[in-house]
Order: C-alpha cells, then structure tokens, then sequence
C-alpha cells in the first residue's frame, strides 16, 4: 500500500496545478468526507457527488486559499455542500434527525447581526471548557449531524442517556453565552 502524502506535499501539489493533488487528497481524505456528508445525506450516491464537489472546490480555491489544515478545510467544504444538497432535497425527502439537532441549538446560536462576528470565537472556547467525551459527542451531533441513535451505539449506551448528556451541555453553552452577554 502506497503511502500517503503530507497535506502540505498534497497543498504544494494543488498550487502548482498538478492533478495529483485530487488523487492524494481522494487516498487521504476521501473516507473521512464521505463519513461526513453521509451522515448529513443518508444517501450514498448524494454523499459521493458531494464529495466529488468537494474535491472540484478544493481544486478551484487552493490557491488562492492557503489551508493550515487541509481536513478541517475540506470538512467544512463537505459540510456546506451536503447540507446545501440537503435543503434542497428536504421538501421531498425530510431527515427529521437533521432538522432536530439543528433546531435544539438554533435558539442558543442566533447572533445578533453587530455580534455575528464573535460567535465563532465564543464556540470555540466553550468547546475548550469541555472534557474530551464531551466535545466529541457535542460536535458528532451538532456539526457532523450524527443520529442519536449511532451516538448511543457508539457509546455502548442508550439513546435516553445520550439526549440527557447532551441537553446538560447545551446548558452548559447557553449559561457560557449568557456569561459573555448574549441574550439566549
């Protein structure tokens, strides 16, 4: 088995234009997305065509974007295409699941239009407050859109529990944004 290419040997390869650089990200990286937008599309020919578009935008960007971490910015590319996929699938075929953990932090993350620009930051450190379990099963639900019933399993717990650890942490969020003067 090939080994594979460091993302900045995989970035170097996009700035000078070589197609490679699709290959190599594709063996690095192409498991991680399709995990990714599968969890938001549950469908596996919509998840590969986003990953396939993911792969195009990362082409179209670099450069002149200059990723510092090569997953982290093709996690965010896979996460907006899939959810843009997504809604316009959502009048057909509804993932209730989605729609859910969205909606059970959508009244704690709603910033005020002169304030829009710290929430990042603000989400950011709540995060670092948390115990590693913790942020994990946080950001599997609320950024990966993982269904609660494959956080259970993984866990090796029950549904019940899970929705329980998770509602003591959005506590945990609303007093931290409360804390920081946002009105939740």
């Amino acid at each position: 088995m090939p080994e594979k290419l460091s993302d900045d040997k995989i970035i170097a390869l996009y700035n000078a234009r070589d197609e490679q650089a699709i290959r190599a990200t594709a063996d690095k990286y192409g498991n991680f997305c399709m995990s990714l937008s599968y969890d938001i599309l549950g469908s596996r020919p919509d998840a590969e065509e986003c990953v396939n578009d993911t792969y195009l935008r990362a082409w179209n960007s670099i450069p002149p974007a200059k990723p510092k971490k090569l997953q982290a910015f093709l996690a965010a590319i896979t996460r907006r295409l899939s959810l843009d996929r997504y809604r316009e699938q959502r009048a057909a075929k509804r993932n209730r699941d989605l729609e859910i953990s969205f909606e059970e932090l959508s009244d704690m993350i709603q910033a005020p239009d002169d304030r829009a620009d710290e929430l990042p930051e603000l989400l950011d450190g709540f995060l670092r407050t948390l115990d590693y379990p913790e942020r994990r099963l946080f950001l599997r639900r609320y950024w990966f859109s993982v269904p609660l019933e494959a956080l259970a399993f993984e866990a090796g717990t029950t549904k019940n529990a899970i929705t329980v650890r998770l509602y003591k942490t959005r506590s945990k969020l609303k007093a931290y944004l409360q804390e920081r003067g946002y009105t939740v």
